[in-house]
């Protein structure tokens, strides 16, 4: 009898699955049908929600912290560690999931709880970090961020800004500490993401992502107008480099100060969880998130899946919640075919409410199509 090895890397299903959760169903769904297959589940992310996870099933230790949110309320959060290598993943941290009763702020939410993971990485003796920035909850230029590692950000009469990006256009003076710049840039940043927007203007951090966390017409004016004051006051340089519009424009502060290098967040969760030494011992790769778009194929994780099983010539299916992209698409990808949730359920709401109990049946379905080419 032949055995069938299958390896499971999804993403998350957003608002519905975590990237874990997606393996274990789609394991279920193919064991159902074929008690005998091994099937590996690796859930993979692209820098954003879900990193975490990631490196900590791959070996790396948990060390808990408690940290400011979005709004300044203390969470349970920490950061995974691995031979003095860091990995903080903001969306933990400061990201929309951690509003209280899920109420965004594009005004007042802050990154400064972010900064007290970094520094708290610092204290523990971590000698580089990596920054997983997405999903975060505010537009403030990172400049939370800096204020917890003890950057002074004051108004015109000396006073200490309050937290959040629309404090911003009330800046008039930027204070570094002498040494600071120094201190953790002896410490290497990587900010891994997949976003490659720059700070300002109408590719920018609040033009972009405002409206996604909130933020009305003039509000998006009033965070640009802030981000522009705080970049001029701070350092221009990293204003239009790739990756500065990240999370709200913490990549621009850590690009800034802290002389951090972007790297593709898809491919440092794929190389960390050793997903490339994994993935030739299996016949079958199946891969997946929430939605399968235009955005899917610049940077998301099941495009650097389908990338890494190209070159293995290990074939390639999707499931998703629903596929946008064409056939040709999906070719440049790497995806042989792709299988839809809303097939199964056509409606929105009852899809999202039920993905865990249709997930298995969609697995299965892809699976014996495979098996009966």
């Amino acid at each position: 009898m032949t055995i069938t090895r299958v390896l499971v890397a999804p993403d998350k299903f957003k608002g519905s699955l975590t990237g874990l959760e997606a393996a274990q169903l789609t394991k279920q769904g193919i064991n159902e049908i074929d008690a005998h297959a091994e099937v590996s589940v690796h859930p993979v992310a692209d820098g954003g929600e879900g990193t975490l996870q990631a490196v900590l099933r791959a070996g790396y230790r948990w060390t808990p912290v408690r940290a400011s949110g979005p709004l300044g309320d203390p969470v349970r959060t920490g950061f995974a560690e691995c031979d003095g290598h860091a990995v903080i993943e903001l969306a933990d941290i400061c990201g929309l999931a951690k509003l209280p009763n899920a109420r965004p702020d594009p005004l007042g939410a802050t990154s400064y709880g972010l900064g007290e993971l970094i520094m708290a990485a610092y204290e523990h003796g971590c000698t580089s970090t990596t920054l997983a920035v997405g999903g975060s909850a505010s537009t403030d230029g990172g400049a939370g961020m800096l204020q917890a590692l003890g950057v002074h950000l004051l108004d015109e009469d000396g006073r200490e800004l309050s937290p959040g990006g629309g404090a911003l256009t009330r800046l008039a003076h930027v204070l570094v500490p002498e040494g600071l710049k120094a201190r953790f840039r002896a410490v290497p940043f990587t900010l891994a993401t997949d976003v490659t927007n720059p700070l300002l203007g109408d590719n920018g951090a609040a033009a972009v992502y405002g409206p996604q966390k909130g933020a009305t017409t003039d509000q998006v004016r009033e965070l640009e107008t802030g981000l522009t004051r705080f970049a001029d006051l701070l350092d221009r340089t990293a204003v239009d480099q790739a990756g500065a519009g990240a999370a709200g424009g913490v990549g621009y502060a850590a690009l800034a100060v802290l002389n951090a290098t972007r790297r593709s967040g898809a491919e440092y969760v794929l190389e960390t969880t050793d997903l490339p030494d994994r993935i030739h011992h299996h016949d079958l790769v199946i891969t997946g998130e929430g939605a399968l778009d235009a955005q899917s194929n610049c940077g998301k994780a099941p495009s650097a899946v389908a990338t890494l099983a190209r070159e293995h010539r290990t074939p390639v299916l999707a499931l998703t919640g629903k596929c946008d992209l064409d056939a040709a698409q999906l070719h440049d990808m790497g995806i042989q075919h792709v299988w839809q949730l809303r097939s199964l359920e056509p409606d929105l709401g009852r899809c999202l409410r039920r993905t865990h109990l249709l997930l298995p049946e969609l697995a299965a379905t892809a699976y014996q199509w495979w098996n009966s080419r």
